[in-house]
C-alpha cells in the first residue's frame, strides 16, 4: 500500500466493498414483469421450509443377452400370424428368411416391425420372407415384445440391453429359453446414467410447478434419486413422482376391441387447463407431423370418417381412462384429406375436472419417465417445524458471532483491531449468501454448518495476519510489513489448500445433497476469504494501526 494514499482506496478494500454491495443486490433485489422488487431471495431447504422429501427407486436392469435369430423370428411370427408351421430356411448375421405355412402380405409383415422385408409366393402355398437386420435387433425386439417394456442396446464388445422394467436374472433367462438364449453374466439391477439423468430431467419437469421452492433432485448411485420438495406435502409428492405418466390414445375399432394410435413422445405442444365445451374442463395439445399422420392412418383404416360414431377415440394416462368420445363430424370430414394437429382431452366438470386437467397437463408437458419408479423411503418435515429450525439457526449464527467476538475482544483489547476483524468475518457471510443465491444453492443445516465452519477458519487466518503484523509489538515499516504479511498468507493458502482437498471428495464421490451442499459451501467461504476478504483486512488492518511507526501493540494476555 501506498503510504500516502488512505487504506479504503485501496484497490483490494474497493473491491471488498464492491462484492458486499453486489451480494446485498443479490440477497435483496430481483427484477421481474419489468419492475424492481425489494425482499429475501434466499432459497430455503426442505429442513428450514417445511415440506417434504422421497426417495425413490428406479426399476430397471443391465444385461448381456445371446439368442438365436431364427429361433427368435420362428417363434414370434407363429405367434404373431398364428401360424405354427413358420419354419426357419436360412439365417445369418445380416437376415433371416422363413417360410409360412399360410399366406400373408408384405404390408403385414412390416406392420410388425422387424425391419425391411422382401415377401414372395411359395410353392408350398404359403409365403417366403426375408427379413434384413440383424441378431442384435431381433433380440432386442424379442425382449421389448415379450416383456412389454422399452429396450435400449448399449453399445459395445458384447451385446448389451438396458430393460427398463423390474426384472431379475432368473425370469429373464426362463423368457430367453424358448429362442436358445440366455443372459451372460454380469446382470445388474438398476438403469445407466443417461436413464437416470433423463428421469431426473423429467421429474424436475413435472414437480418445479407445483413446488412453492425450487425443488432439489439429487442422484444416488444409478437406481436412486432423492427428492426434496419444500411446501409440499408428502401425499402430493408420491401422487406426482410416483407417476409415470404415459399418454396414449387409442381407437375403437369393433365392440369392445381398440388399437393402438399413438404415445405421448408424439406431442409437440401442450395448452392451459380451461373449459372447452360448456363446463367440462380440458387441455388442448398440439401433435407432431408423425402422430397427425398416425391419428389420420388409423381414422381412415378403420372407418372412423364415414361413421365416427361407432369409432370412438379414447386417451388413457398410465392406462386410466381420462377421455372418450367420437371424431367430432367436420373433423372426420377434413381428417380425410388433411392430417389433424391440434386435439382436446376433456376431463370432466367442477373441481374435480379442473384437477384432473392440471394433473394431465404436467403429464403432457414433462413427458412419460422413461422408467417406472418405486418409493425407496419417504419423510416430511411440518412448516412449523421448519420455521422453527430457521430460527434456531440464526439464534446459532448470532451466538457464534457473539462467540467470537469475545475470544477476539479478550485476546487484543483494542477497537481498532477487533471492529476490522468482525467486520470481515461479518462481511464473508453476506457475500458467502450472496453467492448462494447466485448459484441458486438452497440454505439448509447442512449449509449453514458449512458457514459457520467458515466463520471459524476465518477468523484464524484473520489472527494470523494480526500476529504476524505485530510479531514485534509495533508496526513495523512499510516494506517489513508486507514481508511479515507475505508468510502470513503463505500459512493462510496452506490452510486452505487443506481444505479444499478434504472438501474436492464430497464434491465428487459423494451424491447426497445436505454433503455436497456442506462442502460447496466450504469451498466457496475458503475462496472468497483467501481472494477478497483477507487481502482487504491485511491493507485494512495496516491503515487503522498505523498513525504513526512509533504506535505500539501490547499484547494484555
Amino acid at each position: 500500500m501506498n503510504e500516502d494514499e488512505p487504506f479504503y482506496k485501496n484497490r483490494r478494500v474497493l473491491l471488498l466493498a464492491a462484492v458486499i454491495l453486489g451480494s446485498v443486490a443479490a440477497i435483496m433485489v430481483s427484477y421481474s414483469d419489468g419492475e424492481l422488487h425489494i425482499g429475501n431471495n434466499l432459497k430455503y431447504g426442505l429442513d428450514l421450509d417445511g415440506g417434504s422429501w422421497l426417495q425413490v427407486q428406479l426399476q430397471g436392469a443391465i444385461a448381456q443377452v445371446d439368442a438365436d435369430p431364427g429361433k427368435i423370428i420362428q417363434v414370434e411370427f407363429a405367434k404373431l400370424l398364428d401360424d405354427p408351421g413358420v419354419r426357419i430356411e436360412n439365417a445369418s448375421g445380416a437376415s433371416v428368411t422363413f417360410i409360412t405355412s399360410k399366406q400373408t402380405t408384405q404390408k403385414t409383415i412390416d406392420s410388425f416391425g422387424f425391419g425391411a422385408s422382401a415377401v414372395s409366393a411359395d410353392p408350398g402355398g404359403g409365403t417366403r420372407v426375408t427379413l434384413q437386420t440383424n441378431k442384435e435387433f431381433f433380440i432386442q425386439k424379442y425382449l421389448k415384445d415379450t416383456l412389454n417394456a422399452d429396450v435400449k442396446q448399449i453399445p459395445g464388445r458384447f451385446p448389451t440391453y438396458e430393460i427398463r422394467k423390474e426384472v431379475t436374472e432368473d425370469s429373464l433367462n426362463a423368457i430367453l429359453q424358448p429362442v436358445d438364449g440366455k443372459v451372460v453374466p454380469p446382470f445388474r439391477a438398476g438403469v445407466t446414467k443417461e436413464t437416470r439423468d433423463e428421469t431426473k430431467k423429467r421429474l424436475e419437469n413435472k414437480l418445479n410447478p407445483v413446488a412453492l421452492k425450487q425443488i432439489t433432485i439429487t442422484p444416488i448411485g444409478d437406481n436412486y434419486l432423492l427428492i426434496d420438495l419444500p411446501g409440499v406435502s408428502i401425499e402430493e409428492a408420491r401422487k406426482l413422482a410416483l407417476t409415470p405418466g404415459k399418454f396414449e390414445i387409442r381407437i375403437q375399432v369393433k365392440g369392445n376391441e381398440t388399437e393402438h394410435i399413438l404415445y405421448g413422445d408424439m406431442i409437440s405442444g401442450v395448452g392451459v387447463p380451461q373449459k372447452e365445451k360448456g363446463e367440462a374442463w380440458g387441455v388442448s395439445f398440439e401433435l407432431n407431423d408423425e402422430g397427425a399422420k398416425a391419428l389420420q392412418d388409423a381414422a381412415i383404416q378403420y372407418d372412423a370418417v364415414k361413421n365416427p360414431s361407432a369409432h370412438y377415440l379414447y386417451m388413457y394416462l398410465d392406462d386410466k381412462l381420462v377421455y372418450d368420445a367420437p371424431l367430432a363430424p367436420e373433423l372426420a370430414r377434413n381428417i380425410q384429406s388433411v392430417p389433424v394437429k391440434n386435439v382436446v382431452a376433456t376431463t370432466g366438470t367442477g373441481e374435480a375436472g379442473q384437477q384432473k386437467a392440471k394433473e394431465l397437463q404436467l403429464h403432457l408437458r414433462a413427458g412419460a419417465l422413461p422408467v417406472h419408479v418405486k418409493e425407496a423411503g419417504s419423510g416430511e418435515v411440518p412448516a412449523p417445524l421448519g420455521q422453527k429450525f430457521k430460527e434456531q439457526v440464526a439464534i446459532a449464527g448470532l451466538i457464534a458471532l457473539l462467540l467470537v467476538a469475545i475470544v477476539v475482544g479478550f485476546r487484543y483489547r483494542q477497537p481498532n483491531i477487533i471492529i476490522p476483524m468482525l467486520s470481515t468475518s461479518f462481511s464473508e457471510v453476506i457475500i458467502i449468501l450472496g453467492f448462494a443465491v447466485i448459484s441458486g444453492l438452497q440454505l439448509d443445516l447442512a449449509t449453514i454448518a458449512g458457514i459457520i465452519a467458515v466463520i471459524g477458519t476465518g477468523v484464524d487466518h484473520l489472527i494470523i495476519i494480526t500476529d504476524e503484523a505485530l510479531a514485534g509489538g509495533a508496526m513495523p515499516p512499510d516494506k517489513v510489513y508486507k514481508s511479515r504479511i507475505a508468510k502470513a498468507f503463505s500459512i493462510i493458502f496452506a490452510a486452505a489448500a487443506t481444505v479444499l482437498v478434504a472438501m474436492l471428495p464430497l464434491i465428487l464421490f459423494m451424491d447426497s445433497s445436505a454433503l455436497r451442499g456442506f462442502a460447496e459451501i466450504t469451498i466457496a467461504g475458503v475462496f472468497i476469504g483467501v481472494f477478497i476478504a483477507r487481502p482487504a483486512y491485511a491493507v485494512v488492518i495496516q491503515g487503522m494501526l498505523t498513525e504513526g511507526t512509533d504506535k505500539k501493540f501490547v499484547d494484555e494476555d
